[in-house]
């Protein structure tokens, strides 16, 4: 489950992050834009909120793929675990709960896996 768990926050995350960074996706990227722009937030904020979900995502499945320590993947955890929870209190703050939803649904599964892996690393 674990596994499961670690490749879909990654995908996600990958997905998200390379919309916040490189802005490929116009739709989805107008979209975000407008909530960050709405929170007081400017471009340069969305793209290091990109590379904290990028750098999150590569490190929560690098070890699925290389040799290293589950160390990796609960620093990815945090991260993203850390990224939800911005993203729900811009939600509840901003807009309605609905819009928390996904932000909510990757808190609850970053959280498991970062309380899965530290209990490895232990």
């Amino acid at each position: 489950m674990n596994i499961a768990i670690t490749i879909f926050l990654s995908i996600f995350f990958l997905f998200a992050s390379s919309i916040k960074t490189l802005g490929w996706q116009k739709f989805i990227f107008e979209t975000q834009l407008k909530f960050f722009q709405k929170y007081g937030l400017n471009r340069s904020i969305m793209f290091l909120v990109g590379i904290v979900e990028f750098t999150g995502a590569v490190l929560l499945v690098l070890p699925l793929v290389t040799e290293l320590a589950p160390l990796w993947s609960t620093l990815g955890a945090l991260l993203i675990t850390g990224t939800s929870v911005g993203a729900i209190f811009f939600h509840f703050r901003f807009d309605t709960w609905k819009d928390a939803l996904p932000a909510i649904v990757t808190l609850v599964l970053s959280s498991y896996l970062w309380g899965q892996y530290a209990l490895a690393v232990i």
